[in-house]
């Protein structure tokens, strides 16, 4: 019941998602120029000094594609060392895979260009949704999910989801400050890479009880099987 509820709330959840991210993409056709990204990129670039770049450069590496392939490989080495569960491994594959092939597709369709007042550094390529805040999403999303599911402690898992999202928000922000993203391309990748992630718990928490289903389903005639030899001695 517990299991069926969880798979429940997380397809509400994603289809939320999907209807925000549907929203936001018809407000930007419809007002591609909009005083909400005017005005918050203003207010982010405001706190710009050289110190900040450099921290901002930093996290925007971290969430580039290297970067973030990097990261993932690093972090999937150590589970896999740690855990030594593939399914888990192949789930976070799939969020990150997945999550990038999305955000291709997005951008072909939506052919939104970049900002081009005040950028710090230089980019190519459409700006609607960011794949760096997708990409950041999609694999501290998936971390997150996995290592919750192995932390016990509230204190535990309370320090993993402010870690994780620390590092979503940081990314997403220094696209902002760098002023190579619009903060509605941020708030679009959060919500389509949300609903990627969303999708994919739900096929791995069915996938997982399906697996359960069975094992226990071979144990069972072994168990009864090694009793009833006992029985008959």
């Amino acid at each position: 019941m517990e299991q069926t509820r969880f798979n429940y709330n997380g397809m509400l959840f994603g289809f939320i998602l999907f209807i925000g991210f549907g929203a936001l993409a018809l407000a930007l056709i419809l007002h591609p120029s909009n005083p909400f990204d005017v005005q918050i990129a203003a207010f982010v670039q405001g706190f710009e000094h050289p110190s900040v770049t450099k921290v901002m450069e930093l996290f925007t590496f971290i969430g580039s594609a290297k970067g973030t392939l990097l990261t993932a490989a690093l972090i999937m080495v150590i589970l896999f060392v740690g855990l030594r569960h593939r399914m888990e491994l192949m789930f976070m594959m799939c969020v990150i895979g997945g999550s990038a092939v999305l955000n291709q597709l997005l951008k072909m369709v939506f052919h939104r260009e970049r900002p081009f007042v005040h950028r710090l550094i230089e980019e190519t390529g459409y700006s609607f949704p960011s794949g760096h805040a997708m990409g950041a999403l999609a694999l501290y999303g998936a971390l997150a999910f996995v290592l919750w599911r192995h932390t016990s402690t509230r204190l535990g898992r309370g320090l993993l989801l402010a870690a994780c999202c620390a590092m979503i928000f940081l990314i997403g922000l220094s696209r902002v400050y760098l002023g190579v993203h619009y903060p509605s391309d941020i708030i679009g990748a959060l919500l389509a890479s949300g609903f990627w992630l969303a999708l994919m718990i739900g096929a791995f928490q069915r996938t997982w009880s399906r697996s359960k289903s069975r094992s226990r389903s071979r144990t069972a005639p072994a168990v009864e099987n090694h009793a009833g030899h006992q029985l008959s001695k």
